[in-house]
């Protein structure tokens, strides 16, 4: 019981902590982050251009996950938009530009360099669709996935 107990405070407490990152990435620097999204400790939001940053509701970026809206070599600076109820793996990247649909998986380290459709599952480097058809609940969490651990 003590351990269900200590396991709520840690993740209560997790969520408030990422809760307040995002009132402070949208407050200080202007992102339009969802309140009901959540954004790693450690993942990375470009700063040269922060108000190019839209992450929709109940999206997840993991951490490590690297989100650029500038490119210094071509002198750009383009928008990123990210839909809702997408899951961000760690280590990924996001070139400036692209525009991610609706409960979208980007696989751990993959490179998204174009714009994805919604309900997919996108991996590699470039990254390309290897699952379409899907759908994710809050956070990003496959429903399918879901519904086989709850069976």
């Amino acid at each position: 019981m003590k351990r269900k107990i200590a396991w709520f405070y840690h993740v209560t407490f997790r969520h408030w902590i990422l809760s307040l990152r995002v009132k402070y990435l949208n407050t200080l620097y202007g992102m339009h982050i969802a309140s009901d999204a959540r954004i790693s400790l450690k993942a990375k939001l470009d700063l040269t251009n922060p108000k190019g940053i839209y992450i929709g509701s109940g999206s997840y970026i993991a951490f490590g996950a690297v989100i650029l809206t500038h490119d210094m070599c071509r002198n750009k600076n383009a928008s990123v938009r990210i839909g809702k109820n997408c899951f961000v793996g760690g280590n990924a990247i996001i070139m400036p530009g692209v525009e991610i649909g609706d409960s979208v998986i980007i696989g751990s380290g993959s490179v998204v360099t174009r714009s994805v459709g919604s309900n997919v599952v996108v991996a590699g480097n470039p990254a390309k669709i290897i699952k379409t058809d899907i759908k994710t609940g809050k956070l990003g969490r496959s429903e399918e996935h879901t519904s086989e651990l709850q069976s």
